[in-house]
């Protein structure tokens, strides 16, 4: 561990393979595996968690890391279902519970998300993050009396790290009820909380474009995305207006970089094939 901690994981490796070769014990299996994250070979670290899994049958840790990298690697399901046994082993494991949470969310299933994060409620995890969540939940599933409660609560008990991400969420909600006015003053208070927060920017953009301000939202998107040059809405956004002003050759090489950053992004992909188009015909 102290050879992966001081940056060697090569050395580490060498280490780990030995010690498995002398005695097979789970902290090996479970060290060998973060040397293969830290490599960036997650289904090398799979492999080694499954020999761990056939030698400590059901241990929560080795499933954890196998959750975490099926995570990474955007295989939801099998995520999902590692964490679930994790919780057949460990039914008060908080980030299982959390992750399941989130999944179910984000699969249009919040009646089923809200069990899960009031679980950790009950459980006495009491943080603003947690708050944000149920309120999101509780908007998702129409139970709006409640949504505002949370928020309240999550305010209540914030601090100079979270603030912004909770205003920001707030906009969200405003955006939910069609009230884009008090959706900028959240958003703009997010980046008062957080000055780099690139998503309150980008949303800030948006807001000015629907008010016809292209200047305003060129700037907030610009920033966006120089603060998360890993997005590709604000670079897509700036496409869209360089587009409708006829500024082509902006837009299309503004779009590459949107589609740089997510491939399959359907109204990038339509925006490029009609700019290509059109310059192909000249």
């Amino acid at each position: 561990m102290k050879r992966l901690r001081l940056g060697q994981p090569r050395t580490a490796e060498k280490y780990f393979r030995q010690a498995l070769l002398i005695e097979p014990m789970l902290i090996t299996y479970i060290g060998l595996g973060k040397v293969y994250v830290k490599l960036d070979q997650p289904l090398a670290a799979l492999d080694i968690c499954q020999k761990g899994l056939e030698k400590f049958p059901g241990d929560v840790t080795l499933l954890t890391e196998m959750a975490r990298v099926q995570e990474g690697l955007q295989n939801m399901a099998v995520s999902v279902r590692h964490y679930r046994e994790v919780l057949a082993q460990d039914s008060s494991n908080i980030e299982a519970i959390a992750c399941i949470g989130m999944h179910h969310f984000y699969t249009d299933q919040p009646e089923v998300s809200l069990r899960f994060y009031r679980r950790l409620l009950q459980m006495g995890l009491y943080t603003a993050e947690l708050f944000v969540n149920l309120g999101l939940c509780c908007f998702a599933s129409q139970q709006y009396d409640m949504t505002l409660v949370c928020f309240q609560r999550a305010f209540a008990i914030s601090s100079n790290e979270n603030i912004g991400e909770i205003w920001y969420n707030l906009g969200h909600i405003a955006l939910g009820l069609s009230d884009t006015t008090w959706a900028g003053q959240c958003f703009r208070l997010a980046i008062a909380g957080d000055n780099s927060h690139a998503e309150a920017y980008n949303n800030l953009g948006v807001l000015e474009a629907r008010k016809g301000r292209s200047d305003l939202a060129i700037a907030f998107f610009q920033t966006a995305a120089s603060l998360a040059p890993h997005m590709f809405e604000p670079f897509f956004n700036q496409a869209k207006i360089a587009d409708s002003v006829g500024d082509l050759q902006n837009s299309y090489l503004i779009v590459q970089k949107a589609l740089e950053n997510y491939p399959d992004h359907a109204d990038s992909k339509e925006l490029f094939a009609k700019l290509k188009k059109h310059f192909e015909a000249l």
